[in-house]
């Protein structure tokens, strides 16, 4: 079932948006939809060949660990 969200764009970004969609002769809509599911499968998610071989490095796991644990128990601090 589709959902439909509003979102807050300043003009700049809307423009951007709007002329790749149109470069894609798509709406609107679709780009938006289409530029999320693209960036979800393809830039937010590692494959599977990538896991491997982050698992496989024994010291960045550790540092994962110890990172993970750190902010469980609140031992960090932000830096701007």
């Amino acid at each position: 079932m589709s959902k439909t969200i509003t979102i807050r764009l300043d003009d700049e970004t809307y423009e951007m948006i709007k002329s790749a969609a149109a470069g894609q002769m798509r709406t609107i809509s679709n780009f938006m939809e289409y530029a999320a599911v693209s960036y979800l499968t393809e830039e937010a998610f590692v494959s599977n060949e990538e896991m491997d071989q982050i698992m496989s490095d024994s010291e960045l796991v550790q540092t994962l660990k110890k990172a993970k644990s750190n902010v469980q128990s609140k031992r960090y601090s932000v830096v701007e």
